[in-house]
């Protein structure tokens, strides 16, 4: 369901009335659209849906407060951004490599100044970065596992844990690093 911007103006009048009914018609337009939004700096569904719906309770919470001097659908839009930047600024990922930036200025058909070298070190930065903010033991498999050079067997001997644990929490790291490796490769390929 698309919503038109004034049938958005209207929704947040009905909203600050607390018209259920408005509220969760907007949800239904704009959930989506706001989830894959979010998924552009978090790189985690779960966490951009997390994001997506902190936001819209928030909405409904304050809505009382809002007083626009631009549309809803720009608010909601930032709204999801400040939320994504204060998730990630909360587990301390940085943004000195400006990807972020990057994807942004991507959707207003400016060119990035990097080199290839540049590529390469936002990716481990990057990758370095989900690393350090794994689980404590699924971190330690991965660092046994690729900076190490230890086995399957090895790690699980190591760490008291079963061959099966190693091979769920690795694929679990890897789907993690997988997701920012496709958004990056999406990213710089687009260029």
């Amino acid at each position: 369901m698309e919503l038109i911007i004034l049938d958005l103006e209207t929704i947040l009048g009905e909203i600050q009335n607390k018209n259920h009914f408005a509220f969760k018609r907007l949800f239904d337009g704009m959930y989506h659209e706001l989830v894959t939004y979010a998924h552009g700096y978090l790189f985690d569904k779960s966490s951009s849906e997390d994001a997506v719906q902190e936001v819209f309770v928030r909405l409904w919470e304050k809505s009382n407060r809002i007083n626009l001097k631009t549309n809803l659908k720009a608010y909601l839009y930032a709204m999801v951004r400040n939320k994504c930047l204060n998730k990630l600024k909360a587990l301390r990922i940085t943004d000195d490599s400006n990807i972020l930036n990057a994807q942004i200025s991507l959707s207003f058909d400016q060119e990035p100044d990097w080199s290839i070298e540049q590529e390469k070190e936002i990716r481990n930065q990057q990758a370095l970065n989900i690393i350090e903010n794994l689980p404590l033991r699924m971190r330690s498999i991965v660092e046994l596992r690729f900076r190490e050079n230890y086995r399957y067997k090895e790690i699980a001997d190591e760490l008291n844990v079963s061959i099966n644990t190693v091979k769920t929490q690795l694929k679990r790291a890897k789907a993690k690093l997988g997701e920012l490796t496709v958004s990056l490769a999406i990213l710089l390929f687009s260029l």
